[in-house]
């Protein structure tokens, strides 16, 4: 996902941040180290040595919730889950989340944000703001401690850091449709660039970032905790990593809860058209909403026509905002991006590009710096080392520049305005070392039942994709929203009592279960 690569996403994070007042986390992850106050890797045992560890929300959101206490832990795994006998390990960091009105405690509920790339240490944190901020629901948290991780290869679990401040300015900046040769080869040769250092530092070692390895980690941190089954919520990507658990360990799962699902069938170039197609839909919502709400839409009444203004006009003279730093039409782009991830970005996008025209491109800097994780100072978090990393893994085969821009001329085309650069976004993966470990596509078999959660109106993971990844599984229930933006729990009543009780109880909502906008 990302970095002109397939969006995978991490929306979830865009409706858990209302307390901050952005549509996405406006924080990046402090990669690189250890969670701050959390003990030293354990002993051979594998459990997690508990620390108190309150500066960890602190740094996030500026305070942990009430009447919630924050522990955190690492723990060590196994680079290659293949080969453990060869001592190699990798630090995997962990958050415990505990309200002090727990009782008859179920377990862990486990979570991933997805990405891939994102932090569960961090998700973990927001979601534990409660309902206030649609986050974990207090009847919820009175029966499980919340358990987030960074998976292997992010943030603070061994983190993957191999691309530059400066490489990454140059992608999110780059002609978001290179349609000239020369454009198109620039782009090629950056990401040859990238695939060439991060080939040098980590070798064959790269593969070992890849779904299959995070999803054994998982079962690693299921026994550490102390839980004979997993419960798990996992947004977007982190589909992807609860059914490859749920294949590789059927007879651990207890309740897994898969939201903003992705089709583990679908190929790398069938699954980037589907996400282009998804934006493509979002972004017709968007303008609809503009017409039909004009007051909250500066841009209206042509909102697509002013967003896409906006793109040519910053291909030929990009805005100069403070400290000379260019909106380019890559940045435009991604702030067009970021805004779509959840009905509430509308308007801010909306702002952004009236804003752009006025000449101040400071909205469109915040909404694209926002979903890049990129700092004022213009430094950046590893979720995208982290993102290429284990998407390119994944992949049993990948295009190649050729094959790519045959792609990004056909889709230019049949999906306007999404489609060109979601083709070049395969390019990372068409320029990247260190092999693949592609993640299983069957049913999970011996499995107890698993609710998959779609959204209409999602553009990252697009609706089609939910019932497809139930009938995969063979033990999947679907249940659907009819909402818009990416992921669904817990934004309506109707979707929070479903989820719920299968979280509490196992009980799965009725077949056919479709949950109103409102």
């Amino acid at each position: 996902m990302r970095l002109r690569f397939r969006f995978l996403v991490l929306g979830l994070l865009a409706g858990l941040l209302a307390l901050a007042g952005c549509t996405v986390p406006v924080v990046a992850p402090n990669s690189g180290g250890d969670v701050r106050g959390a003990a030293p890797a354990p002993a051979a045992s594998g459990q997690p040595n508990w620390r108190p560890c309150p500066d960890v929300p602190a740094q996030l959101v500026g305070r942990g919730a009430r009447g919630m206490s924050y522990d955190c832990a690492t723990i060590k795994v196994p680079q290659d889950w293949a080969d453990k006998g060869n001592g190699q390990t990798f630090d995997i960091a962990l958050i415990r989340v505990r309200s002090d009105k727990q009782h008859d405690r179920i377990g862990s509920l486990l979570v991933n944000p997805g990405g891939p790339g994102a932090s569960g240490v961090n998700l973990a944190v927001y979601l534990s703001f409660g309902a206030a901020f649609q986050g974990i629901p207090e009847e919820i948290t009175n029966r499980f401690d919340i358990v987030g991780f960074d998976p292997r290869g992010v943030d603070r679990s061994s983190p993957v850091e191999c691309i530059s401040d400066a490489q990454l300015d140059e992608s999110f900046g780059y002609t978001p449709d290179p349609v000239t040769q020369e454009q198109f080869d620039g782009l090629v040769n950056l990401n040859k660039s990238i695939g060439q250092e991060c080939g040098a530092k980590y070798g064959d070692k790269l593969k070992l970032f890849s779904t299959v390895q995070t999803a054994r980690d998982m079962d690693a941190i299921r026994t550490a905790v102390g839980d004979q089954k997993m419960t798990y919520l996992g947004y977007s990507y982190g589909t992807l990593l609860g059914a490859t658990y749920a294949q590789l360990f059927p007879q651990n799962v207890r309740a897994l809860v898969l939201d903003g699902a992705v089709d583990p069938r679908q190929n790398f170039v069938a699954g980037s058209e589907s996400q282009a197609k998804g934006f493509a839909l979002a972004f017709d919502n968007f303008a609809k909403w503009c017409d039909s709400t004009p007051a909250q839409c500066p841009i209206a009444p042509d909102a697509k026509a002013a967003v896409n203004t906006a793109i040519e006009k910053a291909e030929v003279s990009p805005v100069t905002g403070a400290g000379g730093r260019k909106a380019t039409s890559g940045w435009v782009f991604y702030a067009v991006i970021s805004s779509l991830y959840t009905q509430s970005g509308w308007q801010a996008l909306a702002s952004a590009i009236k804003s752009l025209e006025g000449g101040d491109p400071a909205e469109v800097f915040q909404l694209a710096d926002s979903y890049a994780e990129r700092d004022p100072s213009g430094h950046y978090s590893n979720l995208f080392d982290a993102n290429i990393a284990v998407n390119c893994a994944d992949q049993r085969t990948v295009p190649d520049a050729n094959q790519v821009r045959t792609y990004q001329n056909q889709w230019r085309s049949s999906i306007p305005m999404f489609g060109a650069p979601l083709a070049v976004g395969m390019l990372p993966c068409s320029e990247w070392p260190g092999g693949h470990d592609p993640y299983p596509t069957g049913p999970a078999t011996g499995s107890a039942p698993i609710l998959v959660v779609g959204t209409t109106g999602d553009p990252a993971t697009p609706y089609a994709q939910a019932p497809a990844l139930a009938n995969m599984l063979g033990v999947g229930r679907l249940l659907t929203w009819e909402g818009e933006g990416h992921t669904a729990y817990p934004q309506t009543e109707c979707i929070t009592s479903a989820v719920n009780k299968y979280l509490l109880n196992q009980t799965l909502p009725p077949e056919g279960t479709r949950c109103p906008a409102k």
